[in-house]
């Protein structure tokens, strides 16, 4: 955690096909080691694919299932006395989007499918229909938040 000043926030350029940052962002998720064109054509292939299968908007189904996978409580822990609780906060709105990413993301890769791009648009389509890896994530989050309910009184 910063002492001094809180850290800058980077702009982020919109993606070339769609003019979305949104888009930029899971992109940037997905890329691993620089190697930002495979990123984009894993992503663009997905969002073919949804548009194919579910006769809509790809584009439109993607930001259902990032909205869908947003968790609106966390748990943080916070030590009192000799005790820790889990302690249910609100989750800032940068900080959902962020964890929806990288959910769905880490979801991908936990898929058994043979191509990622199949597996992007699979498990986009089971965050829209609120089923799949991803969108149990977030209801585990917010069961867990629900649990500790008692302990609100101990937020800052």
């Amino acid at each position: 955690m910063a002492r001094r000043r809180r850290a800058q926030v980077r702009k982020i350029q919109p993606d070339y096909k769609y003019g979305s940052i949104l888009v930029a962002k899971f992109i940037n998720s997905l890329m691993q080691s620089g190697k930002k064109s495979t990123a984009e054509k894993i992503f663009y292939d997905a969002i073919d694919i949804i548009s194919k299968e579910t006769k809509e908007d790809g584009i439109e189904v993607f930001k259902r299932a990032i909205n869908n996978v947003k968790p609106i409580l966390e748990v943080k822990p916070r030590r009192i006395g000799g005790a820790t609780y889990q302690v249910p906060i609100e989750v800032r709105p940068e900080r959902r989007q962020s964890l929806a990413i990288r959910w769905i993301i880490k979801a991908v890769k936990q898929r058994k499918e043979k191509e990622t791009a199949f597996k992007l648009a699979r498990e986009l389509m089971d965050a829209v229909n609120q089923q799949g890896a991803a969108f149990k994530m977030r209801e585990n989050t917010h069961k867990m938040a629900e649990a500790n309910k008692a302990f609100a009184h101990y937020r800052w």
